[in-house]
């Protein structure tokens, strides 16, 4: 018995009609009879009782189709499963965690693609925490954020440098400097401009504490 088998029966089992059922398959109803007779006499139990002009499932039957569905789902699972790994051999999985700058994360990859055509990229957006897990658990083979030192067992490493310049509304009283330091501008609340924003200011929370830490130097007033 092989899944050939099983599909036939299905399809028998679904149109309770062997005419309807050989045209499904593309093929004769005599052939389709003998192998579900076969198929029968395999198991040892019936599965149809024959009518005149169609057929019922026996309870046996209908046992053996909804094992027969499962058998082929979990064929058809595989079979894609196998396929999705295969084609990950080929295909970049990077995340991304935080504003990384459109212009220059669209140059990087272009320039991934011109230098390795048959690799495919798939770009995820997700957390900080969630990126280091991904990396970790194998689900990402790279990942860009801003961030300085990583746990042991994850390699960082700079890509670029982007100079830290403050923006400011007019009649700030932060203009009073003509070079703004950090400490000053790590006392501003953040204000929060939607829903999406909390992440960001967490994230700039977080980079000033980094920056005033290990740099203290004054951001300059980009007019």
């Amino acid at each position: 018995m092989n899944l050939r088998h099983l599909r036939c029966f299905i399809a028998v089992a679904e149109e309770l009609h062997f005419g309807r059922a050989a045209r499904r398959l593309h093929s004769e109803q005599s052939p389709l009879s003998r192998t579900i007779r076969q198929m029968e006499a395999d198991l040892g139990v019936p599965l149809l009782n024959r009518l005149p002009r169609s057929v019922r499932l026996t309870p046996a039957g209908q046992v053996f189709l909804e094992e027969a569905r499962r058998v082929l789902l979990a064929f058809e699972q595989a079979q894609t499963k196998a396929r999705a790994a295969a084609n990950q051999r080929n295909t970049l999985r990077i995340a991304l965690s935080g504003d990384m700058g459109q212009a220059r994360l669209s140059a990087l990859l272009a320039l991934c693609r011109e230098e390795a055509p048959q690799v495919g990229i798939r770009i995820f957006e997700t957390p900080l925490a969630q990126l280091v897990t991904g990396l970790r658990n194998d689900l990402y083979d790279a990942g860009f954020a801003l961030a300085g030192e990583m746990d042991a067992g994850i390699v960082a490493m700079p890509v670029w440098r982007d100079p830290l310049v403050v923006a400011l509304p007019a009649r700030h009283p932060l203009l009073a400097f003509k070079e703004v330091p950090l400490e000053e501008v790590a006392s501003c609340r953040p204000q929060r401009t939607g829903s999406s924003s909390t992440g960001a200011a967490s994230s700039f929370t977080r980079s000033m504490n980094r920056f005033i830490g290990s740099e203290g130097s004054p951001w300059r007033r980009s007019r």
